[in-house]
């Protein structure tokens, strides 16, 4: 919205998590020998460690990457 490549949220009481997504961004990647140019968007998340244990934000976001990547899955 504002062109914001990425930034980091802070999380406020009461809550127990934050993501920030910035501006998705147009790259060339590389994969092999094809190139081809994709949409890049930053995540991060902030999470609060009394209520949600650092294992279990990084499986959300790992899953969060792989739905967004793949958003076929999130009909199975």
């Amino acid at each position: 919205m504002y062109g914001i490549k990425q930034f980091d949220a802070i999380i406020n009481p009461p809550q127990s998590g934050i993501l920030a997504v910035g501006a998705g961004q147009k790259s060339v990647l590389v994969d092999g020998d094809e190139t081809r140019i994709a949409t890049i968007v930053t995540l991060s998340a902030s999470f609060d460690h009394r209520v949600v244990d650092g294992a279990v934000g990084a499986m959300f976001m790992a899953l969060l990457k792989r739905y967004l990547e793949y958003p076929a899955l999130m009909l199975v």
